[in-house]
């Protein structure tokens, strides 16, 4: 069984929980804010407000079971994603093994999801810019699939910039419950276990 690490901080925050998306109204149901849109699902179900502006991001701490978490949706816009969760993880010391990230994956079918331990960039510049900040690759990352682009010569920014027709947003929505069942899974310390039910 996978191990997170333990922490030392005054906080006694353990995990730091982050969805990646753009900052803004006319970003909220587009492809690249499906971490949002998880987080989003993650705060209602626990009741905890993602509110509070600190650490160039809307943050939100509170328990899922008994695990102190941070809930975070950075607003420095996605390519610098990584400058919100450093300054985090270095206040209250949350080692990478247990930053969490969930983000969108554009070699997944809508509503798939796929969970991994760590892993390179993929191209995505969201968490081109966490490696960068963190210095690492190490972190866990949850991944919701939002389809591939409809042919070679569309233009990527626009597809994930692009909103979700309206036919895909219940199988988004179910991806972001799942999500959130995969992650209390997680926190528990087996990884194995959510990557076993939820790897589609």
């Amino acid at each position: 069984m996978f191990k997170f690490a333990k922490t030392k901080s005054a906080g006694n925050v353990e995990f730091l929980i982050v969805g990646l998306g753009n900052p803004g109204k006319k970003y909220e149901t587009t492809r690249h804010n499906a971490g949002f849109m998880c987080i989003d699902k993650i705060s209602d179900e626990e009741r905890i407000d993602v509110k509070k502006l600190k650490f160039h991001a809307l943050i939100g701490d509170g328990y899922i079971d008994s695990h102190k978490v941070i809930l975070m949706k950075p607003q420095t816009m996605m390519n610098n994603s990584g400058q919100a969760i450093k300054e985090c993880a270095d206040f209250y010391k949350i080692p990478v093994e247990n930053i969490i990230v969930i983000y969108d994956d554009i070699s997944l079918e809508p509503g798939k999801l796929r969970i991994r331990r760590k892993g390179s960039a993929g191209g995505h510049n969201g968490i081109k810019s966490i490696i960068s900040h963190l210095s690492s690759e190490n972190f866990p990352r949850v991944k919701i699939g939002v389809g591939a682009k409809p042919h070679p010569d569309y233009d990527l920014v626009d597809w994930v910039l692009g909103s979700f027709p309206k036919d895909q947003l219940k199988s988004i929505n179910e991806a972001c419950e799942n999500a959130y069942n995969a992650i209390k899974i997680m926190l528990s310390g087996d990884i194995d276990a959510a990557m076993s039910k939820y790897n589609s």
